[in-house]
């Protein structure tokens, strides 16, 4: 889709008639398109870049996008790679190398949902990008570093979006319901059919539409800076909305019926995954029993697989406390039986005793330590023969050759190879 096709359209939802159109009106990635900031001035000076915007849905990304379409001198392309093919891009291609070669206008390429591609169909663009022949754009929900080509990646330069904050969310807001009071009847045309043709003043230039500050908080909290959930929340109440006095009031009762029940934002084959299991560990390692309660519970209630769970957690008891409690292992192991039999949701408070009880325990990393010192002298340095005192000797040869010449059950001496005799790994004595 090119640029011009970008318009308004009164059967539009709500979210995309309220798309910001300039960065003027854009909220949010203050950290980027900021006064001065990297991505502004580009956009700003129209030097536009291969660029990969990676983010979370509803921070701004295809708005983005759309803002760069209305600005640029370049032709602008809009792609999907969930609806489209590589036999569909060829054929862009194809034009914007004519583009190029008989008019010098170059093509920018947004390639909305990039990760959808798998590696191969993303070589496509590669030389294509190489050379010039266009400006690739690519969006994705989901880490470049894993789902996009390194070869593509390092040709094109990631813009990290983030969540909007419930202040940036609560702005929106406002100025979502000031939009709507400035012409009801261009957000809502049902509102101008429902009046009969003789009434004197129409519903479109008398109705108000008020959010009170609760109702704007909860719908901040409840979107979790998803500022497209905001916008399908807000037009929920105001369709439902019961009309008093010429006026819709959004209260607090009404903005959480809107957004209907909260939606655990966690993606099982993406950075939510390995995200939520990195703080649940990092926050037992610390003793913060409330954090890791918390993002245990996190997991548990969007559907994450209780034994992915307590495989960290079994790793975290031999490597956060080991023989501090040399308990804390056999808990997990049995946990993970439990669980096994019992099954979810009932198993939730099972893997949060366990949780519980590895936040409290005492810590100690010598274990995890001890073994990483023997392995990077096992990786790094000669190894030496094993002694002969202490090689298996099952036969009288073996025996004449002098293996286990010399053994003792309980010999103080080093037992190491030579060049490692005076290792210490786990010093004597020493229990935690």
């Amino acid at each position: 889709m090119e640029k011009n096709l970008f318009t308004n359209n009164t059967h539009l939802p709500l979210a995309e008639k309220l798309r910001p159109k300039t960065l003027a009106d854009f909220v949010g990635q203050e950290h980027i398109v900021g006064d001065n900031k990297i991505l502004r001035r580009i956009i700003e000076s129209d030097r536009i870049i291969p660029m990969i915007f990676w983010g979370p849905p509803g921070c701004g990304k295809t708005t983005l996008a759309k803002i760069i379409a209305e600005r640029t001198n370049s032709k602008f392309i809009w792609f999907s790679a969930v609806s489209g093919g590589v036999g569909d891009a060829r054929k862009i291609i194809d034009k914007a190398r004519d583009d190029l070669e008989l008019h010098q206008k170059r093509t920018i390429l947004f390639v909305d949902e990039i990760h959808r591609f798998n590696k191969s169909q993303q070589d496509f663009f590669l030389p294509f990008v190489e050379n010039g022949t266009i400006i690739l754009l690519g969006a994705t929900t989901e880490n470049p570093s894993f789902e996009v080509n390194a070869p593509l990646l390092s040709r094109a330069r990631v813009f990290h979006f983030r969540e909007l904050s419930p202040e940036e969310t609560a702005k929106l807001i406002a100025n979502t319901i000031k939009k709507i009071n400035s012409d009801i009847g261009l957000f809502f045309p049902h509102f101008n059919a429902a009046v009969p043709d003789d009434t004197s003043l129409r519903l479109s230039k008398k109705i108000k539409i008020t959010i009170t500050q609760k109702a704007k908080e909860k719908i901040a909290e409840l979107c979790e800076g998803d500022i497209r959930d905001a916008y399908n929340a807000i037009e929920l109440a105001i369709i439902s909305a019961s009309v008093v006095g010429g006026k819709i009031c959004i209260d607090e009762k009404l903005a959480e019926e809107s957004i209907q029940q909260k939606f655990i934002r966690y993606d099982k084959g993406a950075d939510g995954h390995y995200d939520a299991i990195s703080a649940l560990h990092k926050s037992i390692r610390a003793s913060d029993v409330d954090a890791a309660l918390h993002y245990l519970a996190r997991m548990l209630e969007a559907g994450e697989n209780p034994l992915y769970i307590i495989r960290r957690l079994v790793r975290c008891a031999a490597e956060d406390i080991g023989m501090a409690d040399p308990q804390a292992l056999i808990l997990a192991s049995a946990t993970q039986q439990a669980v096994h039999f019992v099954g979810m949701p009932e198993s939730n408070v099972i893997v949060a005793e366990l949780v519980i009880y590895l936040s409290q325990a005492p810590k100690s990393r010598n274990v995890d330590s001890a073994y990483t010192a023997a392995k990077n002298d096992v990786v790094n340095m000669r190894l030496d023969p094993i002694p002969l005192k202490i090689r298996n000797a099952p036969t009288k040869l073996m025996k004449d050759f002098g293996f286990g010449k010399g053994y003792k059950m309980y010999d103080e001496e080093s037992l190491l190879p030579e060049n490692l005799k005076n290792k210490k790994y786990w010093p004597r004595n020493e229990q935690t």
